[in-house]
């Protein structure tokens, strides 16, 4: 079956029950299968507050499951602020099927159909990021969930703005600067992803669009530091985000882009100041060491600065490298200056082709000091 036949199914309302027809058999419906399960597997920014409706909530959070059975569906309700949608995409046995639209008013998804009754894997990620509203799981409809161990025991945290989120990089269905301006996200096809997935990792992205190191690309703040520990990244600090539950080896910063620019003109933005940019950003990190005092952490420079930009952001970071690295005596914190500028995607953001480039580029340098091969 060609991919656009199962992935136009997949986007559609189910208005009648599924029904899953076995050999020489009846109709049958599959009975739900509950969040709570223990052969599905998480990952992501979750919260998991009610196990019986977890809310996904930040770009790249994942299920996955293997089951038996010629199709599947998902019980799905999007947080639907201001009449908003959120994207999902779908994985199946390894293929990518694409984005879909997940709405306050639609509930069942068709994830899958006509396959082959045998043993397939299925991997459904949250494409959008955080500040667009969450999407409530409520369940499968799969024949039969299978047993499988997760070997990937390598683990990547990936924080950031826009362009980790995956911001501006997919036109497939919507080009740029048509509908509203979460149209182009997918956090599947972000340089993270992908970089994870070269070095068969598990992988999070804690990222918000717009957000800085002391400052947001429009407004003084909140920034970083006011919403990491947040499971919703946000300043809403009644819902902490449980950092046991996922524990990195290795942790990138992309941060920086929005501190440098010159904003949207709504407000009296002054130049950057250094000794500020510098200071929160020795802040930050130490908190994240207090939350894993073992990982790596990686600085990275923003891969779409071109100029004197990129002179500045990477004297700031050797600073706060030489820091942590001779007076706190962290020798685990590194940086990594890109080669190059990439920002053919939507508002100056990469492109899907250029979060490959990106992901090609770090590659090497995360085996090195990670020493995976």
């Amino acid at each position: 079956m060609k991919k656009g036949s199962r992935f136009i199914r997949s986007i559609q309302l189910l208005a009648v029950c599924i029904f899953f027809i076995a050999l020489g058999g009846a109709a049958q419906e599959p009975s739900l299968i509950k969040p709570n399960n223990s052969k599905i597997h998480y990952t992501g920014r979750i919260d998991f507050s009610n196990p019986a409706r977890p809310k996904l909530i930040g770009a790249g959070a994942c299920l996955q499951v293997k089951f038996k059975g010629v199709s599947c569906a998902i019980e799905l309700r999007n947080e639907n602020l201001e009449n908003k949608y959120n994207y999902m995409v779908t994985i199946l046995d390894g293929q990518y099927l694409g984005r879909y639209k997940v709405f306050g008013n639609q509930t069942r998804y068709l994830l899958a159909d006509s396959l082959e009754n045998k043993d397939h894997t299925l991997i459904v990620c949250k494409a959008t990021e955080a500040m667009i509203g969450y999407v409530e799981f409520g369940g499968l409809y799969c024949d039969k969930l299978k047993s499988f161990k997760d070997k990937r025991t390598r683990k990547i945290e990936l924080i950031g703005d826009s362009i980790t989120s995956g911001t501006g990089l997919d036109t497939e269905a919507v080009p740029c600067f048509k509908g509203i301006w979460h149209d182009q996200h997918n956090a599947w096809l972000t340089y993270g992803a992908l970089l994870a997935g070269d070095l068969n990792a598990n992988w999070m992205l804690s990222s918000v669009s717009g957000i800085g190191i002391y400052r947001t690309w429009n407004k003084p703040g909140p920034d970083m530091l006011d919403v990491y520990e947040n499971t919703y990244l946000t300043t809403d600090s009644t819902h902490l985000w449980n950092f046991k539950s996922y524990t990195p080896d290795l942790v990138t910063i992309c941060l920086g882009t929005n501190d440098f620019s010159n904003g949207d003109k709504s407000y009296d933005r002054a130049p950057i100041d250094s000794a500020t940019f510098v200071t929160e950003y020795i802040k930050f990190i130490k908190k994240l060491r207090g939350h894993y005092p073992k990982a790596q952490i990686v600085c990275l420079s923003s891969p779409v600065f071109r100029g004197v930009n990129v002179d500045m952001l990477s004297n700031y970071l050797t600073a706060i490298v030489s820091h942590m690295n001779n007076v706190e005596k962290d020798r685990n914190i590194h940086k990594y200056i890109f080669s190059g500028a990439w920002s053919s995607g939507c508002s100056g953001h990469p492109n899907a082709a250029e979060h490959r480039i990106i992901a090609d580029e770090l590659l090497p340098f995360v085996k090195d000091i990670m020493n995976w091969n």
